[in-house]
């Protein structure tokens, strides 16, 4: 049996640079590539408001805190945090998120080096899958559910991050497939139902891309 992780708060120092601002990656689909489980109209406002929001709010919390960094001004950059970790975060989870999504698959499931991983560390697709959706529907508010890799005990773990914070940055991590439990990503279709878009996603899950991430984590 696996260890469901949950988040314990932690303080994330930024090490900011001058460099160039972030900006909104395009979707590897078409908005409505993913229906009928997640609809176009979701796809794009998630995507154009949502996501973007994240962007350019972290942006500015950027510029302000290199301001404040080039005063030595360290009230300022403290009070910063919050902002660049939450729109960071943001913009972390959803650039993951968009990858690990695929327009739906007949028999959509894990093979190579993720499958096998898979069964080493829960014996099953099956137990990984439905460890991962009890977590991911019981996050209270808003957040996600993840599969992560362990690094450092080389095994794959199921988390849960609150609001927008980062799985690698908060947990250690590395992030190999994800849930976006925000009433954004789903309510318009689903309602308050989110067990029933929790078990849909699974039907649009990129395991080709997540086998990626793992083989890159283990590198």
């Amino acid at each position: 049996m696996q260890t469901i992780i949950k988040l314990a708060p932690r303080t994330l120092i930024p090490a900011l640079s001058r460099c160039s601002k972030h900006t909104l990656p395009d979707l590897p689909y078409d908005y409505n590539a993913l229906e009928p489980v997640v609809s176009g109209e979701i796809m794009k406002l998630h995507h154009q408001k949502h996501h973007a929001t994240y962007v350019n709010n972290l942006n500015i919390a950027e510029e302000k805190y290199n301001e404040a960094k080039g005063k030595n001004d360290l009230t300022t950059m403290i009070h910063l945090q919050p902002a660049i970790r939450f729109n960071g975060g943001g913009h972390l989870n959803h650039s993951i998120f968009w990858e690990i999504l695929c327009p739906k698959q007949g028999g959509n499931q894990p093979t190579g080096t993720l499958a096998e991983q898979i069964k080493k560390d829960f014996g099953s697709f099956d137990k990984m899958m439905t460890q991962l959706s009890n977590a991911s529907v019981g996050v209270q508010g808003s957040g996600w559910g993840w599969l992560g890799y362990n690094k450092q005990d080389q095994r794959l773990q199921i988390a849960t991050c609150t609001n927008q914070d980062p799985l690698q940055a908060t947990t250690g991590l590395v992030p190999i497939f994800g849930i976006d439990v925000w009433e954004h990503a789903y309510y318009l279709q689903y309602k308050n139902v989110r067990a029933d878009y929790v078990k849909a996603i699974f039907d649009i899950a990129n395991w080709k891309k997540s086998d990626e991430l793992l083989q890159k984590a283990k590198q």
